[in-house]
Order: C-alpha cells, then sequence, then structure tokens
C-alpha cells in the first residue's frame, strides 16, 4: 500500500450490490458464504422455519454486485440488486512490486 492517493482517485468507481436474502427458501448450503469474493457474508447462529442456517450479511459496503452468490444458491434463496457505482474509500494497485513480495 503507498503512502499518496492516487490523482485519480475520485474518478474510478466500484459497483456496488444490495444483498437480499429469502431465509425461508435457503437450506444452509454456505455456497454463497464460501465462494463470495468479498467476504460479504457469514452463515447465521439463528435458524429459519426449516431449521438451516441462512446467510447472514456481513459487511454489505464491501459487496461489488458480481452475482455469485445468486447463481451458485441451488435454492434461488439469495439475489442482488444494482445499487449504482461509488468511489472507493481506498485504491489498491497489484503491481510488481507485490508480486514479487
Amino acid at each position: 500500500m503507498y503512502w499518496r492517493k492516487p490523482l485519480d482517485q475520485d474518478k474510478i468507481k466500484v459497483p456496488c450490490g444490495i444483498i437480499h436474502i429469502i431465509e425461508d427458501r435457503c437450506k444452509g448450503c454456505g455456497f454463497c458464504v464460501e465462494f463470495c469474493p468479498q467476504g460479504v457474508l457469514v452463515m447465521s447462529k439463528s435458524t429459519n422455519s426449516k431449521g438451516y442456517h441462512p446467510p447472514e450479511i456481513n459487511d454489505s459496503k464491501h459487496c461489488v454486485n458480481c452475482g455469485l452468490c445468486s447463481l451458485l444458491c441451488p435454492d434461488f434463496a439469495i439475489y442482488i440488486e444494482d445499487k449504482g457505482k461509488r468511489t472507493p474509500e481506498k485504491v489498491e494497485t497489484k503491481g510488481k512490486a507485490e508480486e514479487q513480495s
């Protein structure tokens, strides 16, 4: 991570999503939690009406609207609504310096 910010940071936009979980459809397989690239979802401690542990949203501001959770859900218990784009809080580059370390 660099100590200075990129000059074009305000021009960089990251997609955002609003996650909707239909708890009564979920059977607690955990695919959405395991394969979320941003780690937005976690398994809840509470149970749904079927006795399964559905996922819950850990940190929704990191959702990048990739749709992987809704693609992998065998029960169609999760879907994402497009929230638009936002300016990221920080910009991390994956350059040659980080790849060598």
